[in-house]
């Protein structure tokens, strides 16, 4: 069994394509990156990672063309000044969503305590609805709720879909790069700031009656620890 599992449902979710840079367009389904990214907004700690383990589509939702404002430079050092960068775009998004996100928990090499207490402490938030900041389905405007599972929450058996090649997570490996990212790493009370590359691992991702089964690529977490250097 895993050791976490959290209802998330939404009016609106996109899950943006990289292979799709011009227009926003959504995958048919959530990706463990974004359902990691809902259980970290509800209840996170260094000590641990979430491991998703298998994602249930209760509503499978349909797609809605949205037109978005949008910035179209990074936020750096200087204040990016929205009326000069501003430019719209068209995302083609989901609509009605529902999914039940089962995950585990993976002690850090630094933690101390067991993994029994980071789990409980994530049921208390889920069963009390609290969160350390709102969860979302993608991108911040398609914000979420959540709450543990229902009798109704069990996956649609109707849906089946071969979403090809999907984005799996991202590993932020430090390191010199050209035009690198600047993140927060923390080894117990140790805190600093890495420069280095997000790196992203992808899979090739099925919903078979409304389930995408994650178990056959867990591997994939641990080359994740292990460009991090988070590898026992």
């Amino acid at each position: 069994m895993p050791d976490l599992s959290v209802s998330v449902w939404g009016d609106l979710a996109l899950f943006s394509r990289p292979d799709l840079r011009v227009e926003r367009v959504s995958y048919p389904v959530i990706t463990p990156s974004a359902a990691r990214g809902v259980l970290e907004a509800i209840f996170w700690k260094p000590e641990f990672r979430y491991r998703i383990r298998r994602i249930d589509v209760a509503k499978a939702g349909s797609t809605v063309s949205v037109l978005r404002n949008e910035i179209k430079d990074r936020q750096g050092a200087s204040p990016v000044v929205v009326e000069r960068a501003r430019t719209q775009r068209t995302a083609l998004m989901l609509r009605d969503v529902r999914y039940v996100i089962h995950a585990d928990l993976r002690l850090r090499p630094h933690a101390t305590d067991p993994v029994a207490k980071y789990v409980e402490q994530a049921e208390r938030h889920v069963q009390r609805g609290s969160c350390f900041h709102r969860p979302y389905l993608g991108t911040r405007e398609c914000s979420a709720h959540f709450a543990p599972p229902g009798e109704k929450d069990g996956p649609n058996e109707n849906v089946n879909l071969e979403v090809g090649t999907m984005l799996f997570d991202l590993a932020f490996v430090p390191g010199k790069a050209k035009g690198g990212l600047s993140f927060r790493r923390q080894n117990g009370k140790e805190k600093r700031v890495v420069k280095g590359q997000a790196r992203p691992l992808f899979f090739d991702a099925r919903v078979e009656y409304g389930v995408l089964d994650l178990e056959p690529f867990q591997h994939l977490y641990n080359e994740i620890d292990h460009l991090e250097g988070h590898a026992d």
